[in-house]
């Protein structure tokens, strides 16, 4: 699965205002319903739940916020580079500023997982974080995510 699969140039927000985890959540998820014609409530709700569950960030500035939504067919998917930092409850303290939102159909299963392993390895690189930083052009940053992707899954 590659990242292309899951956002567009559409789906890349280069410089979200959010003034804490909750407020981005809500954001991201009023966009992913737009953008995907979701129910904007049922993805907010979904992403708000898996959160209380515990934190989706992973450290170094970087969440994946993720749910299931019943009204989906396929994996989608949504990056938000915040404009600035926000407390994520990260395993390393650090605020949050990139961000890949995930939403998938209920009955996923392994694609889901896979979808997360293939964004996390992605944002794990140091490289690639600073350059996603370094933008605030969603086409640059759309390309970064995808042009990566497909080149290490070679």
């Amino acid at each position: 699965m590659e990242l292309a699969d899951l956002v567009s140039t559409e789906t890349v927000l280069a410089s979200l205002k959010a003034s804490g985890a909750k407020q981005a959540l809500q954001e991201l998820g009023r966009r992913a319903a737009e953008a995907y014609g979701l129910d904007c409530r049922a993805v907010t709700e979904g992403l708000l739940a898996r959160e209380r569950l515990g934190s989706t960030a992973m450290g170094a500035g970087v969440a994946i916020p993720h749910a299931r939504v019943p009204a989906l067919t396929s994996i989608v998917g949504l990056f938000a580079r915040l404009d600035k930092p926000v407390d994520f409850d990260a395993p390393d303290g650090q605020g949050v500023d990139l961000m890949f939102t995930l939403l998938a159909p209920e009955d996923a299963g392994a694609d889901h997982l896979r979808a997360l392993a293939r964004v996390s390895r992605l944002l794990r690189d140091e490289t690639i974080r600073t350059k996603l930083r370094a933008s605030d052009d969603r086409a640059a940053i759309y390309a970064l995510l995808t042009e990566v992707s497909a080149s290490r899954a070679a």
